[in-house]
């Protein structure tokens, strides 16, 4: 993977601080092979020893390293570089060779990832309403719309503010919700998030880090719901995944947000010990983050719904229409 970060190419050309990150642990960084499919690579070439054989061995062909870009949309935040980290710890954990690459499209407008050098596009959290229209927010629809459009086998995975803008822009609604989340909650799957989340089939959910006080509440056109209450999506395309939790987000992360408890539940966390408590145990509590994106990088590497790509842009096609009523 070369030094400089690509970038789409309708994006202005400018000096990129564009974060690209290697979380390679065991080995160096492989690079791709352009002679060969989205997940081989001759670089990654193994030798397996067979005891059969004795010391005989022959190659192997292992999946390429994912090359995965991450869209941070928090507006000058100061826990950028604290989200990052989380990211990188999250995803190493499962795939410690994983290739990252961060942007700023909130701080630098225009500034997105060219789809065709990475595997998957994360479309990350936020601390702006998804409903305004600012500038940047409506720089971000449209990426997701030539994403539909222009490279609709592409994976795309939103995340909070992602999951949320996407339904978005797929004509799904928000709404303020009447409990904001925070802390580790449980996640209820339906019967089609159950065939999704082989792991969780026997227990029917999951438990992720929340952090929101908005939430879809129409699906998007063109989605399956995958857990009840709107907080997960798969698209018919196979091409996108939603969540409203926060699979990247671990209890060191999520503490950092706390002092958000102030506005939302309407405690004082320095002085109001019980509550801080009972906020501090939902925090620190168990989640099954690892295992959700296990799933996820699982998902990446799954081919697309041919039918399910023209379902995805009649449903997109529609929601413009509609959108251009209202």
């Amino acid at each position: 993977m070369p030094s400089a970060t690509p970038h789409s190419p309708s994006s202005p050309n400018r000096s990129s601080s564009t974060t690209t990150t290697s979380i390679t642990t065991s080995r160096p960084a492989t690079p791709s092979n352009a002679g060969h499919g989205p997940d081989l690579d001759l670089a990654a070439v193994s030798i397996a020893q067979c005891p059969e054989q004795g010391a005989k061995a022959k190659p192997v062909l292992e999946p390429r390293p994912l090359r995965i870009a991450i869209l941070l949309n928090s507006y000058r935040s100061r826990l950028l570089p604290a989200i990052r980290g989380s990211y990188q710890r999250t995803i190493g954990a499962v795939a410690p060779l994983a290739k990252l690459a961060f942007y700023e499209p909130a701080n630098r407008p225009g500034e997105f990832p060219n789809p065709d050098y990475f595997d998957l596009i994360v479309l990350g959290g936020s601390n702006v309403d998804p409903r305004k229209r600012y500038p940047w927010i409506l720089e971000v629809h449209g990426f997701v719309r030539r994403m539909v459009r222009d490279y609709p086998h592409k994976k795309l995975l939103g995340i909070c503010w992602g999951h949320q803008t996407i339904s978005n822009v797929f004509g799904g609604k928000l709404a303020d919700a009447a409990v904001p989340e925070m802390g580790v909650a449980s996640v209820t799957l339906t019967g089609r998030g159950r065939e999704f989340f082989n792991e969780a089939a026997a227990s029917g959910s999951f438990k992720l880090q929340q952090h929101h006080r908005r939430e879809v509440v129409a699906e998007p056109h063109g989605f399956v719901a995958l857990a009840r209450g709107n907080q997960c999506f798969l698209s018919a395309s196979n091409a996108m995944l939603t969540f409203q939790g926060h699979p990247e987000k671990d209890a060191e992360t999520a503490r950092l947000r706390a002092h958000d408890s102030v506005r939302w539940f309407g405690f004082d966390a320095a002085s109001d010990e019980k509550a801080w408590a009972q906020l501090e145990a939902l925090i620190n509590a168990d989640h099954d983050g690892e295992m959700v994106w296990r799933r996820i990088l699982e998902w990446a590497r799954e081919p697309c719904s041919e039918a399910g790509v023209v379902e995805q842009q009649e449903a997109l096609a529609l929601a413009e229409e509609k959108a251009s009523k209202m």
